[in-house]
């Protein structure tokens, strides 16, 4: 790979930290407040914190002790079992499918809050006037727009990346520089502008759809999901470990990176709930916006939506990158179809940022029928436990190292024995919180299930290649 191509220690922290907070930081304030009180919700926040904190110190261990298993956490699916076999294949397989459709869904989750916080400049784009209909099916003006300016952001960043990942990987890195200067003012004015009243009662019950009361450990266990959904991306600068100018700079990058997006999420969400009564927290679209317009009026609320904006652009180019990245690695892993190993003359995975991208923007018809929030809610659950699957995976292949000795030398064995089996048990507990909902469990299994239509192909395309490759030895 060229030498230009490669990421340096602050491009692969900007990558870390902007790729954590995109969408999230605008709006999980809403979510959350509905699914816990304040206690409750500051509670999710720690208990995530600590958990991610053991999964991205896996992420940096393994990034170093395995240098050669590139792509992200979801390749260590197959070093499980026993090398070439085939349940190394398929684990590796849908693995990596799970991953890379839960990050196409991610995606859509940031442009769609792009467009969300545009509204602030161009109100039209929430629209509820119709503009046809035909049958059954009334497409409103606002809807149409948001389609519009989701399809140009995603085609647009798709082709400032292929210009070049380091002239994108700086991009991202002024848009994050941006975010966090911008998010330093916003903590500034909400300490001044933060009312106890609107937190209290501190620990006040939620109600299911039953209308029976969720204690706070229900509260916890319910937001979090939600909660771990704001660190997705942890993992950023482990997938483009193989493209770091050093190796060690990946762990370190990823630890300072979750530390800095823990401190804003906290500050943020906390400060949020002061600025603004629970009831219209949970009813709004744009919660940072809101609560900011309540201290500094309307000009206010532009200025932090620019920030958003420009925040959310750097995120999708950081996501598009990795989502790219993904099946690309895979492919070199030989558990993707060898196709996506096309690369331009930039070395950039051409083939695989058009199929990321188609399918990215079919995901956008979202728009069409549903509100912002209503689509950002539903992409969310079904993205985050996508993510779960990989995550728990690398923990349980960091706890094989351990116990097998394999790479380790003193000390430091025990400690990351430790630690794997934490980062195990948090991701066993995010899981089965995420699918106590039957419909939300049947949406990620039939999301995990589709990776085996793809899967035959690749198999037949395997034994061809090595049919091919006897035929030649032996002539």
């Amino acid at each position: 790979m060229e030498k230009s191509n490669k990421l340096g220690f602050w491009v692969l922290t900007a990558l870390v930290i902007g790729n954590m907070v995109g969408s999230g930081i605008f709006m999980l304030p809403r979510s959350l407040s509905e699914a816990a009180s304040p206690a409750g919700v500051i509670s999710a926040w720690l208990v995530t914190g600590f958990g991610v904190l053991m999964l991205a110190l896996v992420f940096g261990s393994l990034a170093i002790r395995k240098p050669n298993l590139t792509g992200g956490p979801q390749i260590y699916a197959k070093e499980l079992f026993k090398s070439g076999s085939h349940a190394s294949t398929l684990s590796g397989f849908m693995s990596t499918w799970g991953y890379w459709i839960g990050n196409l869904a991610g995606n859509i989750a940031m442009i769609t809050t792009f467009a969300g916080y545009l509204s602030t400049f161009f109100p039209i784009l929430t629209s509820d006037a119709n503009w046809f209909t035909i049958g059954h099916f009334t497409l409103k003006v606002g809807n149409a727009l948001t389609f519009l300016v989701c399809s140009l952001l995603l085609w647009g960043t798709h082709f400032i990346i292929l210009r070049g990942l380091e002239s994108a990987g700086r991009l991202n890195f002024l848009a994050t520089a941006a975010k966090v200067a911008g998010f330093v003012f916003f903590i500034i004015v909400g300490l001044f502008a933060f009312e106890q009243s609107n937190i209290l009662p501190f620990t006040a019950p939620r109600m299911d759809e039953a209308g029976h009361a969720i204690g706070i450990m229900g509260q916890i266990n319910g937001a979090a999901v939600n909660t771990l959904w704001a660190f997705i991306g942890v993992e950023s600068a482990v997938v483009f470990a193989s493209r770091a100018k050093k190796q060690s700079d990946v762990k370190r990058a990823t630890i300072l990176g979750l530390f800095i997006a823990l401190g804003i999420y906290i500050g943020i969400s906390t400060l949020v709930m002061g600025m603004l009564d629970q009831n219209t927290l949970i009813h709004s679209d744009k919660p940072l916006i809101d609560a900011i317009q309540t201290v500094l009026g309307p000009i206010g609320g532009k200025l932090l939506a620019g920030i958003g904006l420009i925040s959310l652009f750097g995120s999708t180019i950081g996501w598009l990158m990795l989502t790219a990245e993904v099946p690309y690695q895979a492919a070199k892993q030989g558990l993707f179809l060898p196709a996506f190993l096309k690369e331009n003359k930039k070395g950039l995975p051409v083939f695989s940022m058009i199929v990321s991208n188609g399918i990215g923007q079919l995901f956008i018809f979202s728009t069409v029928s549903k509100s912002i929030s209503g689509a950002f809610d539903f992409i969310i659950v079904i993205a985050t436990l996508s993510y779960l699957v990989p995550y728990l995976i690398s923990s349980v292949y960091q706890l094989k190292l351990v116990v097998k000795g394999e790479t380790y030398k003193g000390k430091q064995r025990m400690a990351d024995g430790m630690i794997a089996l934490l980062a195990t048990f948090y991701s066993v507990w995010v899981i089965i919180a995420g699918t106590a909902d039957l419909k939300t469990f049947m949406y990620g299994m039939i999301l995990l299930a589709s990776g085996i239509l793809f899967y035959r192909p690749k198999t037949k395309k395997k034994k061809a290649a090595n049919q091919k490759t006897k035929r030649a030895l032996s002539a």
